[in-house]
């Protein structure tokens, strides 16, 4: 799915007019509706900061919009194709159905690639258990990593904190 069919995706989904969430992203009112519409046909593609702010109004990260090009069913194989290269995906067998794996040995990266999977699958036990409605289920994916709790993201202070806790512990030793 292009990123033009996943922002018609999202603002189908959050109710949204065309003209509501071009005026969202900043676009005048008077041409707000006819902007978006030429990035959801394909016309037109979003630059980064366009996609960011387009991500932010549909309250999901911009990769959710900007996914690879897996229209064509060839697209999709090539897609995976990646994957086994990249991260050791493997097809396979069992009981009559295929089956994705993905080798925890062929690097970090698999290694951390099988760990995500892990806590999509456990987002995916809760909801087919009724312990979570498709809804909170959505909203985690549509989000991810935000709000996956299986796991521990690092997050990167700002340069301004950085310099605000150097000057700190520098002032401290000084004092010391």
């Amino acid at each position: 799915m292009a990123i033009g069919e996943r922002i018609h995706f999202f603002r189908i989904m959050r109710g949204m007019t065309q003209k509501y969430l071009g005026m969202l992203v900043g676009f005048p009112e008077k041409s707000a509706d006819v902007r978006l519409a030429q990035y959801e046909t394909g016309s037109r593609k979003p630059k980064a900061d366009l996609t960011a702010a387009l991500a932010q109004a549909l309250d999901v990260v911009p990769q959710a919009l900007d996914i690879p090009d897996i229209d064509s069913q060839i697209g999709l194989m090539h897609t995976l194709f990646t994957l086994e290269d990249i991260y050791g995906l493997t097809v396979s067998e069992s009981d009559g159905e295929i089956c994705l794996k993905v080798s925890k040995n062929k690097n970090k990266d698999a290694a951390e690639l099988l760990k995500m999977l892990c806590a999509w699958k456990e987002r995916a036990d809760k909801l087919s258990a009724e312990e979570i409605s498709r809804e909170d289920y959505d909203q985690w994916r549509y989000n991810y990593p935000k709000f996956d709790t299986t796991q521990h993201w690092a997050k990167v202070s700002s340069k301004e904190l950085s310099d605000t806790l150097a000057k700190a512990f520098k002032d401290k030793l000084k004092n010391d």
